[in-house]
């Protein structure tokens, strides 16, 4: 009776010497080859930013910043030599973009550990009623500005992944009271709806290796003209030696529109 290991061993010999040889193609797909090249590009994607492409691929915003008036360039060389910084101008003068703009800058080359990014959530003229959702719902249509400029700096992915790390916070003007913000960008936008108290007190809470820029319209507030606290306290520290930098912007820093500036001339 024949046994089973020499039936396989026949069957075995059979198929070698049957199976017809293989063609190497040139050239062709190596899987070996494809898995090590993908290991590399992981490697190097972490090292780097995101390149912009044509086919809607990630972008990494890597742009310069330049002043396209004197004003701007008198703001962005204050922002750089002083810890806190007042932008007091019209609207146009882009005082949150360069303030923003800033912040980015310095977070990417590691002058800074976070940014905050701080707006009193006060109605502009009009009540909105109750809106629906958890606390972030309902801040987000006061601080949607400060959404829109940061997306111009950096990519939708980067801001929800340093949102989600706490590398940026948003925070209204209510929640700063208390705290210390070493080692931070603090950027206090739409200031002209702060009163005097909560000036003082969002301007008390810069800690070591932090810098500050407050930026606002008094022109247009949206509090009675005598609750309105940015333009004193702009006054009385711009008369401060050796204190925060006050930049004032007027009509022809706008860089929107060329009717705006006419019309707030007008207006």
């Amino acid at each position: 009776m024949t046994k089973r290991s020499d039936i396989r061993g026949v069957r075995a010999d059979t198929y070698r010497e049957e199976a017809p040889p293989l063609n190497v193609i040139r050239g062709g797909w190596d899987p070996d080859e494809a898995y090590e090249r993908s290991g590399k590009r992981r490697q190097r994607g972490a090292e780097t930013q995101p390149v912009s492409t044509a086919n809607g691929r990630e972008q990494s915003y890597v742009k310069n910043v330049q002043p396209r008036s004197e004003g701007q360039a008198r703001l962005m060389d204050a922002i750089d030599r002083s810890d806190i910084v007042l932008a007091l101008g019209p609207a146009g003068t882009g005082k949150t973009y360069l303030a923003i703009s800033k912040a980015v800058e310095a977070l990417r080359s590691g002058q800074t550990g976070r940014i905050v990014l701080c707006r009193p959530a006060v109605e502009a003229g009009e009540s909105i009623g109750f809106l629906p959702g958890d606390m972030e719902d309902k801040l987000a249509p006061y601080l949607r500005p400060l959404y829109d400029a940061l997306a111009d700096r950096m990519a939708p992915r980067q801001i929800r992944q340093m949102t989600a790390d706490g590398l940026i916070e948003i925070a209204p003007v209510g929640f700063m009271r208390g705290r210390t913000l070493n080692n931070a960008f603090v950027v206090i936008d739409e200031a002209q709806n702060c009163t005097y108290v909560q000036l003082k007190m969002l301007l008390t809470r810069l800690g070591w290796n932090s810098k500050m820029v407050v930026t606002g319209d008094p022109a247009q507030s949206d509090l009675l003209p005598e609750l309105s606290g940015l333009a004193p306290a702009a006054a009385r520290l711009e008369a401060l030696e050796g204190g925060p930098s006050v930049v004032r912007l007027e009509a022809r820093d706008v860089v929107r529109h060329p009717l705006v500036a006419r019309m707030l001339g007008a207006l």
